[in-house]
């Protein structure tokens, strides 16, 4: 049977209604009210009560950025909203009785939709980081979703990296999420420009568009490494250095047959995946010893959050 997924982001709210096989029959998009968490229920209520009306289905999930408990149940925090112990699951099924309901972390989500119809379908052990704007993780660990003993594992972004290094938006210094995410990539980016060599191209870049009353962004460094640029490669291999060393920490512990990258960054493909498996191999223990996993983009994009969400609703019915 068919089920909802909602993904909820800053800017807007993403809903589809999924088929068993992650096929999208019908999707609906939103504005996202997230200084306002009373409207964003609103919304995401008005959106799966609309889309339930020309489907039949198991149930909806429910996808959002922050710490979601073991039970799919409360946000106990959530960065970009206001929801701190938020029994999210309770006051939608209060509002749409009958229906089942589920709550996910959105990177759980989009990881596991990888795992089921994307890059990582045909393996029972995947890892998956996604590089936004921070760095998002989900971990599956034979053929289930790795949620931990409170339901807040796989925060893959705040994993240490560099003791004492920069500070997090989490609180702790040195995650990698200030050395491997969108963020971090800009900030390399803007090094190398003002150390000029092979940063000169970079400058330039930065000063037309300060001209033009912008910024160097993540639009312009992405047109930078598809054209080759020397100082953009160079900031992006700096990165990939330092998730590649992530993931020979998170293979370590977790021994994934596959990496899956998503997100804004891994559309530059192998010019990220290379310097990755690189440093990976050069910090992977028992190097020579133990199989090498395989280091993929992820292919779901734009619609994994919408069709996890979807796919771990319909889990969460069936197992009713």
């Amino acid at each position: 049977m068919h089920a909802i997924g909602i993904d909820i982001g800053g800017t807007k709210i993403a809903g589809a209604v999924v088929t068993e096989l992650g096929e999208i029959v019908e999707e609906l998009r939103r504005p996202s009210p997230a200084d306002d968490p009373d409207a964003m229920v609103d919304v995401v209520v008005e959106m799966i009560a609309d889309l339930a009306s020309r489907h039949e289905v198991s149930g909806a999930g429910v996808a959002a950025a922050g710490f979601i408990d073991a039970a799919q149940s409360t946000v106990y925090y959530a960065p970009n909203i206001a929801w701190r112990n938020e029994p999210l699951r309770a006051r939608i099924e209060e509002r749409l009785p009958g229906l089942d309901i589920t709550v996910d972390n959105d990177a759980n989500a989009a990881g596991w939709a990888e795992f089921r119809f994307g890059a990582g379908r045909i393996y029972s052990d995947m890892t998956m980081l996604t590089i936004g704007t921070g760095v998002g993780g989900a971990v599956v660990v034979g053929d289930r979703l790795l949620r931990g003993g409170f339901g807040t594992g796989g925060e893959i972004g705040h994993l240490r990296v560099v003791p004492g290094g920069l500070p997090c938006g989490c609180g702790a210094r040195g995650c990698i999420e200030q050395y491997g995410s969108g963020r971090a990539l800009l900030r390399m980016a803007n090094e190398i420009a003002d150390a000029g060599g092979i940063g000169r191209p970079l400058a330039d870049a930065r000063a037309e568009a300060e001209a033009a009353g912008g910024k160097l962004d993540g639009g312009l460094v992405g047109g930078l490494i598809a054209a080759h640029d020397p100082g953009a490669l160079a900031a992006l291999r700096e990165l990939g250095g330092w998730l590649g060393q992530a993931c020979a920490s998170l293979g370590a512990v977790l021994d994934p047959q596959i990496f899956v990258f998503g997100g804004g960054v891994a559309v530059a493909g192998d010019l990220l995946l290379d310097p990755v498996r690189e440093a990976y191999l050069a910090h992977l223990p028992a190097r020579g010893y133990h199989p090498e996993p395989q280091f993929l983009v992820a292919e779901l994009v734009n619609d994994a959050g919408v069709v996890g969400a979807a796919d771990l609703a319909r889990l969460h019915a069936d197992a009713q």
